[in-house]
């Protein structure tokens, strides 16, 4: 008898699988599937009255926000964006960044999503490599970049949320929409492969990569998650019939300009009729965070275990009522065996739903998944690979290794990033293999019953609350102190961030130079989860092999991460 995810997947059903060419590779498509993400935008058209996003006193409907994306995508063709052109948007997760993500798939521009953290020098490098023509951000990033955007030739027009038109160059939200009312999308023919989104990743050479997102990447995400959520209600059903909520509602408490924000929870939840609940711009607050799921009865939460953490372990936690909860799943860093107890304590009714996955922003969100029974019984694990998704272990130099040996796990799939890096046919290149498979730069190894395991990173890099940190950024910042003569960094293990950054140096004979002082030289020139919260300052040389190689595991020590306490100045939330 066919399982609930097979019946669904077979000749004639609805997520039927075939194999057809996708850029040259055979891959696993769904043979049912939009042709664009501009045409999802008919589904929110058919619920006109069903809340869509909501953000404190703000309420938008699906209707209204259709109202607002015909607008804009109307708006922006009239001042001069074309199809194929760069869309910047910087801001906090807002209703607005909604909008604008839509606006540009309407019409066929390709949304650059910017860390909201970054500072001006790695915003000014997006913005000048992706050839941005239009940058929409709100008021505390347009501080951040009012003085380097008349610097940038490609950049058209800028426009700030709430700032009057008379500030320089920023002009109001409405300026960005086209007058009256506009009762259909634009006339744009928009095919699968055409560029979604630039999302930027921290990159091994200091400087950031964007991975390129198609509207196939994007729907093949949508359709794998959709399929899976379909398989896990077959299961319900026949265990317990009782009817789920008219309509489901997801607290979004990840920034939308990840990839998990974006495609892993906003995407779905607009295709599937779900309420997006947006929390209020600010640090996070678990209290805040509780007494939002208690009021819009919020029946799905997630996105790193940090947050996790910081509910389960809340001191008002047993003053709301967060009953209401069917579905935890979190995925960015690796979540402890004890954080999966305290969640199976506080929220037993998410026993069968609570799921990890794993995914890179190259792969579109999601790569595999462990859910329910599985997590509890494969706890180490990071699940099997979504469907349409494919994964092999490989040596070094791109070979296949055997079932069962440990070496760096590769993806292939039409979620994956085809067209590779923005402007890096180098990265490119080093980045995918023949037939179409990437190589993620972790490593871990696959059991026989097909559940994947991570066991370490390729990559010299650091995952901080879900943030991919790469070591050489910061070290290429603390060479440049005029002070510093050698320098490492290096992730020590944190209870509920999973890592933290740390800083081994070595300064010049004679300097005065102080912790603070290089702590303060990084701030200045990193974003904040970038600066490191330890920093050991050396007399001697640096542990360093034959090779002249920084020996980093003698560096890493047995530093106790303290509780995370950002400072007054720091710009720690959206």
């Amino acid at each position: 008898m066919a399982s609930p995810l097979e019946s669904l997947v077979g000749q004639g059903a609805p997520f039927e699988i075939v194999v057809e060419d996708v850029c040259g590779v055979p891959l696993q498509v769904y043979k049912q599937r939009f042709s664009s993400m501009r045409d999802l935008l008919a589904i929110g058209d058919a619920r006109p009255e069903l809340d869509w996003i909501v953000q404190g006193e703000r309420r938008l409907t699906f209707g209204a926000h259709n109202a607002l994306v015909r607008r804009t995508a109307a708006g922006m063709l009239e001042r001069g964006v074309k199809q194929g052109d760069r869309v910047a948007v910087v801001s906090a997760n807002t209703m607005e960044w909604v909008v604008m993500f839509w606006a540009c798939a309407a019409i066929g521009a390709a949304c650059v999503p910017l860390n909201a953290w970054w500072k001006s020098e790695e915003l000014e490098f997006a913005l000048n490599d992706s050839g941005a023509v239009l940058l929409y951000c709100d008021v505390k990033r347009w501080a951040v970049v009012r003085d380097i955007v008349s610097g940038l030739s490609d950049l058209a027009n800028v426009y700030v949320m709430g700032i009057d038109a008379a500030d320089g160059i920023a002009q109001p939200d409405s300026a960005l929409l086209a007058s009256g009312d506009v009762d259909s999308l634009p006339k744009v023919d928009v095919a699968e492969d055409d560029l979604l989104a630039i999302l930027y990743t921290s990159g091994t050479t200091g400087k950031p990569k964007g991975a390129t997102i198609t509207h196939r990447q994007a729907l093949a995400n949508l359709q794998n998650l959709s399929l899976l959520n379909a398989a896990a209600a077959l299961i319900a059903a026949q265990a317990d019939p009782d009817p789920t909520p008219a309509q489901a509602a997801n607290l979004l408490v990840v920034p939308l300009f990840h990839v998990t924000g974006a495609l892993a929870t906003m995407v779905p939840g607009y295709a599937g009729g779900a309420k997006l609940v947006l929390m209020p711009p600010g640090q996070f607050d678990p209290d805040e965070a509780m007494a939002t799921i208690e009021r819009e009865k919020i029946t799905s939460i997630g996105g790193v275990p940090t947050v996790m953490w910081r509910i389960v372990e809340a001191d008002n936690f047993e003053k709301f009522d967060l009953s209401s909860v069917l579905r935890i799943g979190y995925g960015g860093a690796p979540a402890a065996p004890e954080l999966v107890e305290k969640i199976n304590i506080a929220f037993p009714q998410v026993r069968k739903t609570l799921s990890t996955a794993y995914g890179l922003t190259e792969t579109a969100s999601v790569a595999t998944v462990n859910i329910g029974e599985d997590y509890f019984s494969h706890p180490g694990s990071v699940g099997r690979v979504v469907p349409t998704v494919e994964a092999m272990i490989i040596d070094e130099d791109g070979n296949a290794l055997p079932a069962g040996e440990t070496g760096e796990i590769a993806l292939r799939g039409p979620t994956i990033m085809m067209r590779g890096y923005w402007n890096r046919p180098d990265a490119t290149e080093a980045a995918f293999l023949p037939a179409g498979w990437f190589r993620s730069g972790d490593i871990g190894h696959i059991d026989p019953d097909g559940f994947i395991y991570l066991s370490d990173r390729a990559k010299d890099m650091i995952i901080r609350a879900g943030e991919n940190v790469y070591c050489v950024e910061i070290e290429n910042v603390l060479f440049e102190h005029p002070h510093v003569l050698d320098a490492a960094v290096v992730g020590v293990a944190h209870r509920t961030l999973g890592e933290e950054v740390k800083a081994v140096v070595q300064l010049r004979v004679g300097s005065t130079t102080t912790v603070d002082d290089l702590r303060k030289y990084c701030g200045e020139r990193l974003s904040w989860f970038k600066v490191p919260e330890y920093i050991d300052i050396l007399e001697v040389p640096l542990p360093r092999n034959p090779a002249g190689k920084v020996l980093k595991n003698l560096l890493r020590g047995d530093t106790a991460g303290s509780a995370f306490a950002p400072s007054p100045d720091d710009d720690s939330a959206l």
